[in-house]
């Protein structure tokens, strides 16, 4: 009797051993390594990437006659990638990758010689570009897993994939109601441009900035045409 109370204490207390040891291995093994992931990424932490689009109007016009252009209607149209490396809870620096169509859309009146002295019923050039971007960021606020509220400063370099002259007629003929031409490959386009910006945001959104410190035109015919305003101010959004 005596041995068999003794045997059915020592099992009950081997079972009650194994119970924790088994429950607590996937706890170990799934709960400790996912929070560790989610605590390196996100807008607050380490590491952060994330698409944005932007549209920055061009502001003002050329210093000298010849190339008058049309507000609103010459602007820059983006779409960019940007990835955020966090140093300390208020500072950060990064990176962007960006496509960007510059228009500028030319006014016609008998001033006009870019890039020639005839008038069309509408008229523009087209830059199409691909930029790298640098930048540094100040948080404004540290609390919360979120973007939050920031000033980045950045230099910005750009290659100009393709160039393009767009005119729109009305034809005298009365063979067709409109006639449209593209010119392709200028060149008396510069390939590359590059200069500095600046981004005031909150959350989503930001009020970017940037000025080109490169010339628009090259060859012989840079003497001739006016430098487009190389200032651009507008807004970004942030595709989270």
């Amino acid at each position: 009797m005596k041995h068999a109370l003794l045997s059915s204490l020592l099992m009950a207390a081997l079972l009650v051993g194994a119970v924790p040891a088994q429950a607590q291995r996937p706890l170990l093994s799934t709960e400790v390594a996912a929070d560790t992931a989610r605590q390196n990424y996100g807008p607050h932490r380490r590491h952060f990437r994330h698409l944005y689009g932007g549209w920055l109007p061009v502001l003002g016009q050329p210093a000298h006659p010849g190339a008058e252009l049309r507000s609103w209607a010459s602007s820059e149209v983006q779409l960019g990638l940007r990835e955020k490396l966090q140093l300390t809870p208020l500072f950060a620096i990064g990176a962007d990758v960006r496509y960007v169509r510059l228009q500028y859309a030319l006014r016609q009146n008998e001033a006009k010689v870019l890039p020639t002295a005839t008038l069309h019923k509408s008229e523009s050039l087209v830059l199409h570009r691909l930029d790298l971007e640098g930048w540094a960021r100040l948080r404004f606020d540290r609390r919360g897993n979120t973007v939050g509220r920031y000033l980045d400063l950045s230099g910005w370099g750009g290659w100009v994939a393709g160039t393009a002259h767009h005119t729109d007629d009305e034809p005298a003929g009365g063979t067709a109601r409109r006639q449209k031409t593209t010119e392709t490959g200028l060149a008396y386009c510069r390939r590359w441009q590059y200069g500095v910006g600046a981004r005031l945001g909150s959350q989503r959104f930001a009020l970017s900035g940037r000025y080109r410190l490169s010339d628009t035109f090259r060859g012989p015919l840079a003497a001739t045409y006016p430098e487009p305003p190389r200032w651009v101010l507008g807004l970004e959004i942030g595709l989270l």
